[in-house]
């Protein structure tokens, strides 16, 4: 799925992740840096006053990426707004994409089974006018999703340094290039809730707009945008 993607001028493939929480703080991260004296830091707190939790969207061809952080919660609602914040930076740069192909892992926030966040890609798929194929990696294979390496990437990046002040990691993702290209970067600001979900009725309707594989419903599904008369 990923070679025929990238094979077609009209569809653009994106790699979608969450990261584990950032303590915001002067923590040691056991990175390296290049300084004259050594960088003192804590070594650890049981409470942290800030968290921040990162979320990001790659590219993987282009080398692209956009970081969208939160200081409340990761869920649904979170990583889809981070896709319209990107869609909305990029769209007009990809007037010619008619497909989205989206690879992910199956976390809980935004797996075959989460309906809130299937029920935020259907409008989102209507409202872009895009079709959407959400392209899942099965249970302990997300290493081979793109933007494990990019992580794994902006942590070397940025681990020799203290994430003192929530501008300090925002500086410091903003910085961080990857293929060449330099990371956009926004901070949502509010509360996320947990728990929110589609049910009933709704639900139904829902999964009406799915088009799931017979052979992996839960790990490739469709999304055809719905045409407006």
């Amino acid at each position: 799925m990923n070679a025929q993607a990238d094979a077609d001028h009209e569809t653009l493939r994106i790699s979608v992740d969450t990261k584990a929480t950032v303590n915001v703080g002067d923590y040691s991260r056991h990175g390296r840096s290049r300084s004259l004296q050594p960088v003192k830091a804590w070594d650890h707190d049981m409470q942290p006053k800030e968290k921040l939790v990162p979320g990001g969207i790659l590219e993987p061809v282009s080398g692209r990426a956009a970081l969208f952080f939160t200081g409340s919660y990761k869920t649904s609602d979170f990583i889809v707004d981070g896709l319209l914040s990107w869609w909305a930076e990029r769209r007009e740069y990809l007037a010619n994409i008619k497909n989205l192909v989206i690879n992910m892992d199956n976390g809980p926030e935004c797996s075959g089974r989460r309906s809130q966040f299937l029920k935020r890609m259907v409008e989102f798929a209507d409202t872009s006018g895009v079709k959407v194929r959400l392209v899942y990696y099965p249970p302990y294979h997300s290493k081979y999703n793109g933007i494990e390496r990019y992580w794994a990437g902006l942590e070397k990046s940025w681990n020799g340094y203290l994430l003192s002040t929530v501008k300090d990691v925002l500086n410091r993702a903003a910085n961080f290039f990857w293929k060449g290209a330099r990371t956009s970067v926004r901070m949502f600001e509010g509360v996320y809730e947990k728990g929110v979900r589609v049910c009933g009725k709704d639900k139904a309707k829902l999964e009406s707009r799915l088009v799931r594989s017979e052979k992996l419903p839960l790990y490739d599904i469709t999304i055809c945008p719905q045409t407006v008369y």
